[in-house]
């Protein structure tokens, strides 16, 4: 006897209230849906429903019943949804959000690769270094950098990323370079979006406020006034790591790096991936295995 029999005709007049309607959502008719289940009570040696001539309700077994077997159902509905999308071609309208600069250099150009691909895709990216509410600005993914907060959110890991505290080579000529966390007040940091800079400390991630006579919200700026020997500067492995092999930049407290990090790739917490969001992912997470700035080896 199939196991299943009886359930889809149990949920819907459950659903519906009455054996009536249920028959005419499922397209049977009502002494169909009668009898399975009739046949179902039988098999579970339970009654399922009170039952009068205009209505029905649920006993306490039925109302127990009814939530497993609408999880059933909806597991039902999910596996086949994710087999029969495995080869769904990307399609209709994906927005999405990534950092103004760290989009503009890896994500947008891999993503105008992927559209070339899949041409019955729209995509709009919205960049920007606010960190955007994805269920209200109605976002299906969000790349983002760092440590995550929004539990709400499933991540997926794109790449690594490591934060690097260096300067240049007239810097610290003039200036000395620092041996501990505790002598960084006595130098000039160049602060980007924040003046908390993180470092690890005992196996510990640490905080530490630093404090400069310049600051700018963009790393590409802070790269360049640490380049041209202003001060410290505590920035992410794609800027600086070409630098720091040519020697332009001298990395500093290496021990002290703060804990790798990573880029992620967010989307809303549901069990089922649409085939453009889930092949999008796929898409960066090679492309970015790719660039030159993950595959070569620190300096």
């Amino acid at each position: 006897m199939n196991r299943w029999e009886g359930l889809d005709e149990f949920v819907a007049v459950a659903e519906c209230g009455q054996f009536t309607a249920a028959a005419e959502r499922l397209g049977l008719s009502s002494s169909q849906v009668s009898r399975q289940i009739a046949r179902l009570e039988e098999r579970l040696q339970t009654r399922l429903f009170y039952r009068s001539t205009r209505r029905v309700a649920l006993t306490e077994a039925g109302q127990t019943f009814l939530q497993h077997c609408q999880r059933l159902q909806d597991a039902r509905e999910e596996a086949l949804r994710a087999v029969g999308d495995l080869g769904s071609e990307p399609k209709g309208l994906l927005r999405m959000t990534c950092a103004v600069a760290y989009g503009e250099r890896f994500i947008v150009p891999l993503v105008t690769d992927f559209m070339s691909r899949h041409p019955q895709l729209r995509v709009e990216i919205e960049l920007s270094n606010r960190t955007l509410d994805m269920v209200q600005e109605g976002l299906d993914l969000a790349i983002r950098l760092g440590r995550l907060q929004d539990s709400r959110l499933v991540a997926t890991r794109l790449a690594p990323r490591q934060m690097y505290l260096c300067a240049a080579p007239a810097y610290l000529q003039r200036y000395g370079r620092p041996h501990s966390l505790s002598e960084l007040g006595r130098h000039n940091c160049l602060i980007g979006s924040s003046e908390i800079w993180s470092f690890q400390l005992d196996g510990r991630e640490s905080s530490q406020r630093v404090q400069g006579n310049w600051r700018c919200n963009s790393g590409q700026a802070v790269l360049d006034a640490a380049l041209r020997g202003l001060g410290l500067c505590q920035l992410p492995d794609y800027y600086v790591l070409e630098h720091l092999r040519s020697g332009a930049l001298v990395s500093l407290l290496a021990n002290q790096q703060p804990p790798n990090t990573a880029v992620w790739a967010l989307y809303p917490q549901q069990r089922h991936l649409s085939p453009k969001v889930r092949q999008l992912v796929d898409f960066l997470k090679a492309g970015m295995a790719q660039r030159a700035e993950y595959r070569a080896s620190p300096f």
